[in-house]
């Protein structure tokens, strides 16, 4: 039987236990595909599964190959599969109940995958679909953003605020962002029209009447979000959305992404290749260092992605 190296949880808890294994192959069913890996995101997620905050709605069977990002080359398809060919340069999310990103060969579904990005590299290429497509639907799907809109993005300068205000102004809505003092002109270069400091600048004494709020922090930030908005407006979480207290004429959207999205991940790699969607990371590492990299996710509050290298160009 043919084996790989991955990274597995053992159990939920710490980085520990994370190991890095020699596992079996896996096979795509009908309807999956197998990819060999050349780069796997890192994302709060991760973590977030590792430590077991998903295990009421996703309790996985350990131990199990973490990771969803994945950029590498089409190894094989499974029944049924016609949209990919082996040899595919491809991009989109393994499904670690299949067989995770953080691995040599993962497993995903057709519908998860695309072609990559004609003008990236397979690490670049890896740092794009979770955060992304999240961007995406919260702007697009949760709150129908339109043109001439007003949004404003709290943490901005995150993984899934930096994609969601380069979406925004691709669609031609007014812009504003929240970050540290030091993000503010990383926030400006991204397209955003007004950066607030959100440590110096209370965002409800800069701001009123806007469209939409898309909260990526949530707690007390949300809370004073309800009074900027106009009647009519929307705020969308990716956080949580409270059940009351909302007020009169105002909509409340939590997101939690769903990563089968082909199309709208084809529409991403074009708007990368067309120029209008920069695409940054900030680390790389080694597969094997997947534990470390999850602790810089979670506690060093990275300004870029960080993504695992699996393969290394000749």
């Amino acid at each position: 039987m043919a084996t790989m190296k991955a990274i597995r949880i053992h159990a939920y808890g710490g980085a520990e236990n994370l190991k890095y294994d020699e596992v079996p192959r896996p096979e795509p069913q009908a309807g999956q595909v197998l990819i060999q890996v050349y780069a796997a995101g890192v994302n709060p997620i991760d973590w977030k599964i590792r430590e077991g905050f998903f295990q009421q709605i996703s309790d996985y069977s350990l131990p199990v190959i973490a990771g969803a990002d994945v950029a590498g080359v089409v190894a094989s398809v499974g029944d049924g599969v016609t949209t990919l060919q082996p040899g595919q340069a491809v991009y989109g999310t393994a499904d670690m109940a299949l067989s995770g990103a953080y691995a040599e060969y993962a497993v995903g579904y057709a519908d998860a995958i695309a072609p990559k990005p004609k003008t990236l590299d397979y690490i670049h290429a890896a740092s794009v679909p979770i955060v992304a497509i999240t961007a995406w639907q919260a702007l697009f799907d949760g709150a129908n953003l339109q043109p001439e809109q007003s949004v404003l993005i709290h943490g901005g300068a995150g993984g899934v605020g930096r994609y969601a205000i380069q979406l925004a102004k691709w669609k031609r809505a007014r812009v504003i962002a929240t970050a540290s003092a030091a993000n503010l002109d990383d926030l400006r270069n991204l397209g955003a029209d007004q950066a607030i400091d959100y440590a110096s600048q209370p965002f409800e004494q800069q701001v009123k009447d806007v469209d939409v709020v898309l909260d990526l922090v949530g707690g007390e930030t949300q809370a004073r979000s309800w009074q900027i908005i106009r009647p009519g407006g929307v705020l969308v979480s990716t956080l949580s959305v409270p059940e009351s207290g909302i007020p009169q004429g105002i909509k409340a959207v939590p997101v939690f992404a769903n990563l089968r999205a082909n199309s709208q991940i084809q529409q991403i790699a074009q708007l990368i290749d067309d120029g209008q969607i920069k695409v940054s990371i900030e680390q790389v590492f080694e597969l094997a260092e997947a534990a470390k990299a999850q602790e810089v996710s979670q506690h060093g509050h990275p300004r870029g992605k960080l993504v695992l290298q699996v393969v290394h160009p000749a």
